[in-house]
């Protein structure tokens, strides 16, 4: 267990360790292996586990990977607001619903995001599609 989860008395789950790797390889200036992963993370993980946790975020293409030496260097295939723009999609797609569930969520926006929304539709033809 890391230094958090024992001073809370809890185990991480695998979804904060991978948030915590993502924001990590953010940080870098560039690939990281895992073992460059490890050591950033402060002994918290062994290196099999940060294997473990690269190779299925590589498999959720969350991540990219490039031979270095005898390992993989691993990095973000996006940044953080396209991780999140991502999620949106996600979640539309999984829906049938896609006009009502739009809807819902245009209803829902501030009068600033709906402007800015509309500004960005109407400034790239491409954003519409």
């Amino acid at each position: 267990m890391d230094a958090d989860a024992r001073a809370s008395g809890r185990k991480r789950g695998n979804g904060e360790r991978e948030a915590e790797i993502l924001g990590l390889l953010h940080q870098a200036a560039g690939a990281l292996t895992p073992g460059e992963v490890a050591e950033r993370l402060g002994g918290g993980l062994t290196y099999s586990t940060v294997v473990t946790i690269l190779s299925r975020m590589h498999a959720k293409q969350l991540l990219t990977r490039t031979p270095r030496g005898r390992a993989y260097a691993y990095q973000p295939v996006t940044d953080d607001p396209g991780f999140a723009a991502r999620r949106m999609r996600g979640v539309l797609e999984e829906r049938s619903d896609r006009e009502a569930v739009l809807a819902r969520f245009a209803d829902s926006l501030s009068f600033s995001d709906a402007e800015l929304l509309r500004q960005l539709l109407g400034s790239d033809p491409d954003v519409a599609r």
